[in-house]
C-alpha cells in the first residue's frame, strides 16, 4: 500500500481533492475519520492507496507531524491566489523538517486570482526548496481550458467530471511553454550530472529519461513540483495521481528516513478512544512482522485489523491497519518487536498555547477525570495535562478553542464525564517596599499550662528573584535554640497570604530578639508569635503588588512582523526584537515581554494579526510592581472572589 497525506489552509479544496483522486476509477472508496484525521482507502492502477486528509487550520499541528510520520510524500494543496500563499506557509515548514517529498496542487484555478507564476513565486518566499513548475495553464478568453505538461510537452484540454484529451499545443503559447521547459530542465541540471551535459551539448534530452531524473529528484527531496487543477471539477487530477504513482518514493525510505538503522517495524501516526471498545491506535508497517497476536513494542498487538478491511491482519510493509486492545502502543512512536521510541520532534508540532482549568460538573467525578486526561494525552499529540500551582486544579492545555471543544466533548461522550472550563487565574504575588520592625507577644492561658512567646522581628525587602530568607541575631539565650526553628516556620506561614492576598516573595526575615517562659513556652507557641508579628510588620512594610512577566518568542511570517509589533504595544508588552528565523525561510522570530494576564489577549489578537499562521513559546521570566487604580481593582476582585 501507498500512503500520502494532503495538507492545505482551510477552504483550499484538500476533502476535494483526496475525493476526486480516489474516484478516478469509478470505485466507491473507504474513508474514516478520526477526529481531525480522514483516511481514505482506494485502488489506482490495481493498487492499494491510502489518503491521510488533515484538517485545515492553525489547531491540529500535532495531527499534522503524524501523518507525515506515515507517508511516503504530502501533497500540498493551496488556492490559486498569490495573497493566500502565506496561510500555506505553517504547512512548508513542518514539510521540510520532515524531509517529506512533496508536490504542490494549486488548485481551483477554474477561478483563478492571480498568474500561476506569481503564486510559485509567492510559496518560494516560504521554502528552503526550490519549487518548480511542472505544467503551465492554458487559457482561452481568460479562462483556464487545460494545462501543458513540460517534461512530455503534451497539451491537454480539460472536461468538465471527466479525464482530459489531448490535443495540441496552442501556436501562441509554444513560446511560453518553450521557456517555461527551459527553466524545469535547469533547475532539474542541477541533481543530474547528465542531463546538465546534455544541455550544455545542446541536445534534447529523451523525455523517458526526464521522467525518471524528476522521479529521482523528488525522491531524494531536492525539488518540490507543482501541478495545477481543479479538483471541484476533476480537472488534473489524474496528472497528479499519476505523478504520485510514479515518482512517490516507497515505504522502505519513509522507514529509512524517520529509523536511519531500519529497527522500526511500524510507526504509531494516530489513536482514539472509542466508546465501548477502548483505545484504536492507527498503524503503518514500516517493514514486515506486523500482524495479530504477535509482539510489538515489548507487549501484545491484540486486535489488529486492515483498514478498510475486515478480520485479523497481518499487515504487509506499507499496509495501515487499526489495533485495539493494545494499550501499550500510542501515537507518535516508533515501534520495533521488543520496544518504543519517540517521533522526531517534528511529528508533535508546536506546543499548544491555550490553557484553560478543568473541572468536573460532580466533584465525585475528580478521579474519573483525572483518568480520562491521562488517556487522552495518549492519543491526542497536540494536548498537555498539568496542575495549576495556586489552586492544584488540572490545566489543560490545548491548540485552540476548536481543539478545547472536542476535547471536552470527548471526554463527556467516551468517558461519561461532564467538565467545565476557566480560565486560569493570573498568578499575582506581592512584596514589600521598605524595612519594618514589629515586637509580638503570644500570651494565651486556659487552665492548665498556657502559650507564651516573644519575639522581636525586623522584615525587610530583597531583590526581585532572591526568594525567602531567616536569620536571627539574639543574644543571651532569649529566644533559646530549639524554638529558632518554629519561629523560621511562623514567618514562612505567614507569608502564604501577605495583606494584599498574594503569596509574598523576595522578604528577608531577621529574628533579634524575645522572651521565653520556662513552662508555658513551646515551639507551637513561638511558630504563632512569628506568624502573627510577621503579618503585622508585612503591613507595616508597603506592600507592593507583582506581576508575573512571560518571557516569549513568536513565530509567524514576516509579512505579519509590523502587525505583531502593534499588538504587542497594546497589551503592554515589551518588544525585545526580531529577527529571521534561520530555519524556515520567510519567518521572524519576535521577541518579547508580555504580563501573564495579557496571555488569552495574545492568543486572541495573534490570531487575527497572523490570520492564524502565528504561535508563541512562552516561559516566566520575572515579577514586576504594579501600581495604581489596576492594582487596587485586582486586589479588590481578589478580596471580593475569597470573601
Amino acid at each position: 500500500m501507498r500512503c500520502f497525506t494532503v495538507l492545505g489552509p482551510s477552504q483550499s479544496g484538500k476533502t476535494t481533492l483526496v475525493r476526486a483522486l480516489s474516484q478516478l476509477e469509478g470505485a466507491t472508496p473507504r474513508t474514516e475519520t478520526a477526529g481531525n484525521l480522514a483516511l481514505t482507502r482506494f485502488t489506482f492502477l490495481n493498487e492499494p492507496w491510502c489518503a491521510l486528509d488533515v484538517a485545515g487550520g492553525a489547531e491540529p499541528s500535532g495531527t499534522t507531524g503524524s501523518a507525515l510520520a506515515a507517508s511516503d510524500a504530502v501533497i500540498l494543496c493551496v488556492p490559486s491566489d498569490p495573497a493566500a500563499a502565506v496561510l500555506a506557509a505553517p504547512y512548508l515548514r513542518v514539510i521540510e523538517a520532515s524531509g517529506t517529498p512533496c508536490l504542490i496542487f494549486i488548485n481551483k484555478m477554474d477561478t483563478p486570482q492571480g498568474r500561476v507564476h506569481d503564486i510559485v513565486s509567492s510559496l518560494q518566499g516560504y521554502s528552503q526548496h526550490t519549487l518548480v513548475l511542472r505544467q503551465i495553464p492554458i487559457r482561452e478568453g481568460g479562462v483556464v481550458v487545460g494545462a501543458i505538461d513540460l517534461i512530455s510537452e503534451r497539451a491537454w484540454h480539460y472536461q468538465e467530471g471527466k479525464p482530459s484529451f489531448m490535443m495540441e499545443i496552442p501556436d501562441s503559447m509554444r513560446e511560453v511553454e518553450h521557456q517555461a521547459r527551459a527553466e524545469l530542465l535547469e533547475h532539474l541540471s542541477e541533481f543530474d550530472d547528465g542531463l546538465l551535459e546534455e544541455l550544455i551539448e545542446d541536445r534534447e534530452p529523451p523525455t523517458g529519461e526526464l521522467f525518471q531524473t524528476a522521479a529521482r529528484i523528488l525522491q531524494d527531496n531536492k525539488l518540490i513540483p507543482a501541478y495545477l487543477g481543479a479538483a471541484s471539477h476533476v480537472n488534473g487530477v489524474m496528472r497528479l495521481m499519476k505523478a504520485l504513482r510514479h515518482e512517490a518514493p516507497s515505504v522502505a525510505t519513509l522507514r529509512t528516513r524517520l529509523s536511519p538503522t531500519g529497527e522500526a517495524i511500524a510507526v504509531g501516526f494516530h489513536a482514539e478512544f472509542q466508546k465501548h471498545l477502548g483505545k484504536a491506535v492507527y498503524l503503518r508497517a514500516l517493514g514486515d512482522g506486523v500482524k495479530a497476536g504477535t509482539t510489538l513494542a515489548g507487549g501484545n498487538v491484540g486486535n489488529l485489523t486492515e483498514f478498510g478491511e475486515t478480520g485479523a491482519a497481518t499487515l504487509a510493509a506499507g499496509s495501515v491497519g487499526v489495533a485495539v486492545k493494545a494499550d501499550h502502543l500510542n501515537s507518535g512512536r516508533l515501534f520495533t518487536a521488543s520496544s518504543a521510541v519517540e517521533c522526531p520532534d517534528w511529528v508533535r508540532g508546536h506546543r499548544p498555547i491555550l490553557a484553560r482549568i478543568l473541572l468536573p460538573s460532580n466533584e465525585r467525578d475528580e478521579a474519573r477525570m483525572s483518568t480520562a486526561l491521562a488517556r487522552m494525552q495518549e492519543t491526542d499529540l497536540g494536548i498537555e495535562v498539568a496542575q495549576d500551582e495556586d489552586t492544584g486544579h488540572s490545566v489543560l492545555r490545548v491548540q485552540g478553542p476548536l481543539h478545547l471543544r472536542r476535547i471536552l466533548a470527548s471526554i463527556a461522550d467516551d468517558f461519561d464525564v461532564k467538565v467545565t472550563d476557566q480560565i486560569p487565574g493570573t498568578s499575582y504575588r506581592e512584596t514589600i517596599s521598605r524595612q519594618a520592625e514589629e515586637h509580638y507577644r503570644h500570651r494565651k492561658q486556659s487552665g492548665g499550662s498556657g502559650q507564651f512567646a516573644d519575639v522581636v522581628l525586623i522584615v525587610r525587602p530583597q531583590e526581585r528573584g532572591a526568594g525567602f530568607a531567616f536569620d536571627e541575631v539574639v543574644k543571651g539565650g532569649a529566644v533559646p535554640r530549639n524554638f529558632i526553628s518554629s519561629v523560621e516556620e511562623g514567618a514562612r506561614d505567614a507569608t502564604k497570604s501577605g495583606p494584599l492576598g498574594f503569596p509574598v516573595i523576595d522578604v528577608a526575615v531577621t529574628l533579634t530578639d524575645g522572651k521565653h517562659h520556662a513552662v508555658d513556652s513551646s515551639d507551637h507557641a513561638f511558630r504563632t508569635a512569628a506568624k502573627m508579628g510577621t503579618r503585622e510588620a508585612l503591613q507595616n512594610a508597603g506592600p507592593v503588588l507583582l506581576q508575573p512577566i512571560e518571557r516569549m518568542e513568536i513565530h509567524a511570517p514576516s509579512v505579519f512582523s509590523g502587525a505583531i509589533v502593534s499588538l504587542i504595544s497594546t497589551l503592554k508588552g515589551q518588544v525585545l526584537g526580531f529577527e529571521p528565523n534561520p530555519e524556515a525561510r520567510g519567518w521572524d522570530v519576535t521577541r518579547l515581554l508580555l504580563p501573564g494576564s495579557s496571555r488569552d489577549d495574545l492568543i486572541r489578537g495573534l490570531g487575527t494579526a497572523t490570520q492564524g499562521t502565528g504561535w508563541f513559546e512562552s516561559s516566566f521570566d520575572h515579577y514586576q510592581e504594579l501600581h495604581g487604580k489596576e492594582a487596587e481593582a485586582i486586589c479588590r476582585a481578589h478580596a471580593k472572589e475569597h470573601a
